[in-house]
């Protein structure tokens, strides 16, 4: 089908052909297209091709490393041999680097199975920790739902009895009032006009004798 991918290991044997005939600087730029093109994994026939194996030339190593001198680029390379990475000698006579052994990037059969269930393994582990995340996310929108009720009532209660003391002092004191006015009695001026009407009564008794 026009426009479909080529199956890796397809892909792989083009640039194996084309590794077969290219030498020098052309070389190292064929490997990066082969390391940047998609769909390729496994690289392990291309190693193996006797013009990859050849030395790597100090000016090949500044350049694609970026490396201001020489005394940078040998310092890496000894660090890289020192942790595995690579195995191999420094040729400073001739600035050349010959690589006898270096760590692939690729999986051996054999492992593809491992390393599946691994992946697995670990996207049951993060399925299981949202679950718990977003359980504890319900948990604590149910709670605060209803605290916020709670605390809706307690306010309407709290409204409700101050409404209710309000108007029990508001009784209070008018009953307290009329109480008052009851132990008090009549006016002055209703207390005193009896009184003047006994002297009234008096002196007409009085006169009549």
């Amino acid at each position: 089908m026009a426009g479909e991918q080529k199956p890796s290991s397809s892909l792989l044997e083009q640039f194996i052909l084309l590794a077969k005939g290219t030498k020098g600087s052309a070389l190292p730029a064929l490997v990066n297209q082969v390391l940047d093109a998609p769909g390729v994994y496994v690289f392990g026939d291309l190693l193996d091709l006797p013009s990859v194996q050849e030395c790597i030339p100090y000016s090949v190593l500044l350049k694609d490393l970026e490396m201001r001198n020489l005394r940078e680029l040998e310092d890496l390379i000894i660090e890289a041999v020192y942790t595995d990475i690579i195995q191999g000698k420094l040729d400073q006579r001739n600035q050349v680097l010959e690589v006898d052994f270096c760590i692939g990037r690729d999986i051996p059969k054999k492992d593809i199975s491992s390393i599946v269930k691994t992946l697995q393994e670990w996207c049951d582990g993060c399925e299981a920790v949202l679950m718990g995340i977003e359980q504890q996310v319900l948990r604590a929108n149910q709670y605060k739902e209803t605290h916020n009720r709670t605390q809706q009532q307690i306010e309407t209660e709290v409204s409700n009895i101050k409404k209710t003391l309000k108007a029990t002092a508001s009784s209070s004191a008018q009953d307290t009032d009329q109480h008052l006015a009851e132990r008090e009695g009549p006016p002055l001026a209703e207390q005193r006009q009896p009184t003047k009407k006994m002297s009234k009564v008096k002196g007409l008794v009085s006169s009549r004798h």
